[in-house]
């Protein structure tokens, strides 16, 4: 395999997986809890921080999983994860290892990645691109 096709491979797969544990991460937030898991929250309201979160959490990483829209849907999240971060956990002290904000951070860089390089040759973007070029 050429280094072309491992850097498709691997941008696929770091927007696929970021996407998915992304969408994870924000589905309890909306919905209580992820299914078949035996603790039950309350799901937040929409109109709140939380709510918010939730639903750019899980409709954004749906969008990244599939690859639709890449470049603006991360842009808007790694804005949210650098609020997250500079909000609820870096007044809790300088290092992020301390802070419990080390997913914010790496969520949020990851997202600037994909908000530059796009989703890549493996993504619907690719795939509608190719599409609107045919004659």
């Amino acid at each position: 395999m050429s280094s072309t096709g491992v850097q498709a491979w691997t941008h696929a797969a770091l927007r696929i997986v970021s996407g998915f544990l992304f969408f994870q991460h924000g589905y309890p937030k909306l919905f209580g809890t992820l299914p078949g898991s035996a603790e039950v929250e309350v799901p937040r309201e929409l109109l709140t921080f939380f709510g918010w979160s939730g639903f750019l959490e899980v409709v954004g990483g749906f969008l990244i999983m599939m690859g639709l829209f890449t470049r603006p849907v991360a842009f808007i999240v790694a804005g949210e994860m650098a609020v997250a971060y500079f909000w609820r956990h870096a007044p809790r002290d300088f290092w992020p290892g301390s802070n419990g904000g080390e997913l914010a951070a790496l969520y949020c860089f990851v997202f600037l990645f994909l908000a530059t390089a796009g989703g890549g040759a493996w993504s619907l973007d690719a795939l509608l691109g190719r599409r609107a070029e045919r004659p």
